[in-house]
């Protein structure tokens, strides 16, 4: 009974493994070769790159993204919480409860440590 569903399970990490690996090798295979130099040069838009491609960045950039992929995740998990409530019940409230309480400690954590200042960047 057990065996079947790891049949299943190892049948799924097979495909994964071999459906990427076949469509990279029919495409190498299929795609025309055709080195030039010009195909070795940065695209960008269509004009020739000026200046250093390593540029450095505030760290606030990668702060802000951060917060807002958390609060995306937040919303990815309320969603289905709110759609199927009724058969939770009071314990998946509580859960949820729990959850949004830990997430705005975060946000006044990050509030307290000034993260989101967006003025002084």
């Amino acid at each position: 009974m057990y065996a079947n569903n790891y049949v299943l399970v190892a049948i799924f990490i097979g495909l994964g493994i071999f459906l990427p690996i076949a469509a990279l090798t029919v495409g190498r295979l299929l795609r025309p070769s055709k080195p030039l130099p010009e195909k070795y040069t940065t695209y960008e838009s269509g004009n020739e790159p000026v200046g250093v491609g390593q540029v450095r960045f505030n760290i606030r950039y990668y702060l802000f993204a951060l917060m807002f992929v958390i609060f995306d995740v937040e919303t990815v998990f309320l969603y289905p919480w709110a759609v199927a409530y009724q058969k939770l019940g009071l314990f998946a409230l509580v859960e949820m409860i729990v959850f949004v309480i830990l997430l705005l400690v975060g946000l006044i954590y990050a509030w307290k440590k000034k993260v989101l200042q967006w003025t002084s960047l």
